[in-house]
């Protein structure tokens, strides 16, 4: 697990385990989180939803900008790592 992903599972720990903190999470997600020592990268902010026992939130990713036969060039492979949320009674596709 990387040190964002740590820093994200003590974060939902937290929530879990204080109604307060799980309220300022959702109603002021940028501040709650700094106050965790994360912070979002200029420009970007922080979104959070709570999933319910009758809605699971499928993230939809930003469609990716097209590269010009440069940037192609000098790419030889990518990957991307999501930080995922299970939960009992999952789905499947």
């Amino acid at each position: 697990m990387t040190d964002e992903n740590t820093t994200f599972a003590k974060v939902i720990a937290k929530a879990w385990g204080d109604d307060a903190f799980r309220a300022q999470l959702l109603a002021d997600p940028t501040a709650a989180l700094a106050a965790e020592g994360i912070t979002a990268p200029a420009g970007k902010s922080f979104a959070i939803v709570e999933d319910t026992d009758d809605v699971v939130h499928v993230v939809l990713p930003a469609r990716p900008t097209e590269l010009s036969d440069d940037e192609l060039d000098s790419v030889a492979a990518g990957m991307t790592t999501y930080l995922c949320g299970t939960r009992e009674g999952g789905f499947s596709l």
